[in-house]
Parts: structure tokens; C-alpha cells; sequence
């Protein structure tokens, strides 16, 4: 019996494991936002230098791993170098007008930090194999605000 088969059943039987992407060296973005009906500074647009971090949970595939960390890199970086907007903001009209419509993100709620781990966490869980469990995001907006599930 090789090495490979001898291994394969304690993959299988492994059960569910954990990867952490971004923990110690998050992954990071530049986007814009604002918060439109906010009450202060945060309703001008404005960007950040985000740090993103994800823990992905599922079973390990027949390639050792649970997803290709490449998969979560690429839908974090959908946002890079994009603004960030609320559904109905007029500033999505106006990137349109200027030719800049790709450069927009449209989100159905405020841009917050809050919701950018909840957004990230559903399209990571839609986007990811069957075999991965839970996902769970954290965005570091500053060094002062991170948001993410509590665990």
C-alpha cells in the first residue's frame, strides 16, 4: 500500500478543520465609502486601508486543503480600489455619469465595517465549495475599528 492510500482515509477522517487567512498579516485594500445618512465626517466620501482576515471552516478536499486561499484573495479583492456605496446614494449616479461605473460597489445597506464582514462572510459562503461550514470575516477599518462576528 503507498503512502497516498494509507493517507487518504485519515484525510476523510479528519473532520472539520480551520483556516485562517490574513490572521497575523491581513490581506489589504484601498476603498472609498461614505455614510450617507450619517451625522457627521463619515457622511463625506473618504477611503481607507483596510485589513481583512477570514476564518474559513469545512472539510479537508482531496487536495489537503479546505479552500485555495487564491479563492477568498480574489472576492476580497473585488472591493480594491472600488468605493463602496449604499443602494440609492446619489454618488452612484454621478460615478455613471463620469464613466466610472465599475469602479462602484452597490450594497444594501451602509458601507460600515460592520456590514463589509457580513457582506464578505455571504459571498465567501456562496462562492466556496459545499464542504466549507462557516466562514467568518473580520475588516479592520482603522487601528482604532474591526468588526466582525463575535465568535
Amino acid at each position: 500500500m503507498s503512502l497516498e492510500q494509507e493517507s487518504s482515509p485519515q484525510l476523510a477522517e479528519a473532520g472539520e478543520r480551520t483556516l485562517y487567512v490574513g490572521e497575523d498579516r491581513p490581506i489589504r485594500i484601498s476603498t472609498g465609502h461614505r455614510i450617507l445618512h450619517h451625522d457627521g465626517k463619515c457622511s463625506r466620501p473618504h477611503g481607507h486601508n483596510y485589513q481583512v482576515s477570514v476564518k474559513v471552516t469545512g472539510t479537508l478536499s482531496e487536495d489537503g486543503w479546505i479552500v485555495d486561499k487564491g479563492d477568498i484573495t480574489s472576492i476580497i479583492s473585488e472591493w480594491d480600489h472600488r468605493f463602496l456605496l449604499e443602494e440609492g446614494d446619489p454618488l452612484i449616479d454621478a460615478f455613471e455619469q463620469s464613466g466610472e461605473g465599475d469602479g462602484v460597489v452597490v450594497l444594501d445597506y451602509p458601507p460600515t465595517a460592520e456590514v463589509m464582514s457580513v457582506v464578505l462572510e455571504r459571498k465567501l459562503l456562496a462562492a466556496l465549495p459545499d464542504s466549507v461550514s462557516d466562514v467568518s470575516a473580520r475588516v479592520r477599518e482603522t487601528s482604532e475599528l474591526c468588526a466582525g462576528a463575535t465568535q
